[in-house]
């Protein structure tokens, strides 16, 4: 790729800036995986080589994320270049475009850069004369600190190798570990009646018993989250209210039970007790379910969904989608309508219809056959492709496998939701199939984070699984 150069080195002006700044290069799939992340890097530095802004050319066409996201990079880069008053190897600086977050400057590369690389790294390649571009900065600059960000692994190692300084891109990510994220669940210590208990009030409202607790650990619960005590007096309950050192707490429907059963189905464990009585809840608008394979994600959501939609009438009908993110080689363009092309991604759900069908054992061969196509007729199967502009109305929305998009998709996915539809996000943030997303940076634990403690929203991590006995052991051994 030839690269071409101006009157004036641009190298210049960046020695200029203190060495407390650093100098972040970035390679091109930062850009298309965050667009924004040109002002994410506070009062640093910027430098995109030439090379960046080809690929970004390359990758701007099509209906992809990552094609919209190559677009939207070069439309910033748009907004901060035309706004310049100067010449633009003096730098543009960032805040001119809105962000006063990002004080530093950016510098587009303006002269043919021709970095010493090793000769088994070919210069042909963008990924190499990427890293040749850092090398002939942290030469050209030793006291600033020059960083390649990329969130390619493989070229994050190769500049290591070199004595270059990478990192991948974190600032997206919501948390570091992916343990310390929110349960949605609260065990309490076993003195919680005897530190809590003082003053409590209880009361009985619509078949519920109610306690309003006062004590220390009532500041750091949050609304709709759960709460249990083990021992002889065993005790679960949902948080209600909080305000400073006081808490509301409700008392939950046993859904264990046979008589509480929801479509034939019902909890086998306390987290899956804890998911049905968010999912049944009618004032809890968004959930999400966290949980291995085989814990019952998907088939307490549509039990709670047929309940709902064709015993309660709440909705008019549930909607499935997931990312079509396949686990093997990909099997080909598929032929027949959106449903028809959805349908080879969606026998979990198929495997899901028929657990819910024959737990009805009273109604016969024909009963169960009326009740299938009475089922799938209520059931629409909806491609993300699809998704913008639209607004569902008295919906119950699943998405699934939800830890394969990214916050910018789930963001587009869940303002979807009009008056009176219920949006379940189902997942294991620890099966991400799609490049570049982690456990920290996944749309799923972006929304667990950013929506708990709201008083519509419900978040409950499944722990165990309840698939069968060989599926849990591989689970945990394999």
């Amino acid at each position: 790729m030839i690269q071409r150069k101006p009157a004036v080195s641009s190298t210049t002006n960046v020695s200029r800036l203190p060495a407390s700044t650093k100098l972040f290069v970035l390679d091109t799939n930062v850009l298309m995986h965050d667009p924004t992340s040109l002002f994410r890097f506070e009062e640093h530095d910027l430098f995109i080589p030439m090379a960046t802004l080809e690929e970004l050319d390359g990758n701007k066409k099509g209906m992809s994320e990552v094609s919209r996201n190559a677009r939207q990079a070069s439309r910033y880069l748009d907004e901060v270049i035309g706004a310049l008053e100067g010449e633009i190897i003096e730098g543009i600086p960032l805040a001119a475009h809105g962000d006063k977050a990002a004080a530093g400057k950016l510098f587009l590369q303006t002269e043919a850069i021709n970095g010493s690389l090793p000769s088994s790294l070919p210069s042909g390649k963008a990924d190499n004369q990427i890293i040749g571009v850092v090398k002939h900065l942290q030469e050209k600059h030793p006291k600033r600190q020059v960083i390649l960000v990329s969130k390619d692994i493989n070229m994050r190692i190769k500049a290591r190798a070199l004595g270059l300084a990478a990192e991948d891109y974190f600032n997206d990510e919501v948390l570091e570990d992916s343990d310390l994220l929110y349960t949605g669940i609260c065990a309490l210590p076993g003195d919680f009646w005897d530190s809590h208990g003082k003053n409590m009030e209880s009361w009985q409202q619509a078949g519920q018993t109610f306690y309003r607790v006062n004590g220390p650990l009532c500041a750091s619960l949050l609304v709709n989250q759960f709460v249990h005590l083990e021992g002889d007096q065993p005790f679960q309950a949902q948080v209600r209210e909080v305000s400073g050192k006081t808490a509301i707490l409700q008392t939950l429907k046993d859904y264990s039970h046979q008589r509480n059963a929801v479509w034939g189905i019902t909890a086998r464990n306390r987290e899956q007790n804890f998911a049905l009585n968010a999912l049944m809840n009618p004032d809890i608008d968004f959930i999400t379910l966290l949980g291995q394979a085989g814990s019952g994600k998907t088939l307490m959501t549509l039990a709670a969904g047929l309940a709902q939609t064709l015993d309660e009438k709440l909705f008019s009908e549930i909607i499935v989608t997931r990312v079509t993110v396949p686990v093997g080689e990909d099997i080909g363009f598929l032929p027949g309508t959106e449903e028809e092309k959805m349908n080879p991604w969606m026998g979990a759900l198929e495997d899901n219809l028929d657990v819910l069908n024959h737990s009805d054992n009273e109604a016969g061969e024909w009963g169960r056959a009326a009740t299938r196509d009475l089922i799938r007729s209520r059931i629409k199967v909806k491609s993300l492709n699809f998704m913008r502009g639209r607004t569902f109305l008295n919906k119950f929305l699943i998405i699934d496998e939800a830890q394969n998009l990214t916050p910018k998709q789930m963001k587009t996915l869940i303002t979807r939701a009009g008056p009176g539809t219920k949006v379940v996000c189902l997942g294991n943030i620890s099966q991400i199939d799609t490049p570049y997303l982690t456990e920290g940076s996944s749309g799923l634990t972006y929304v667990v984070d950013r929506m708990k403690g709201w008083p519509h929203g419900g978040h409950v991590t499944l722990v165990r699984g309840e698939r069968s006995r060989l599926a849990d052991f591989a689970a945990e051994s394999l």
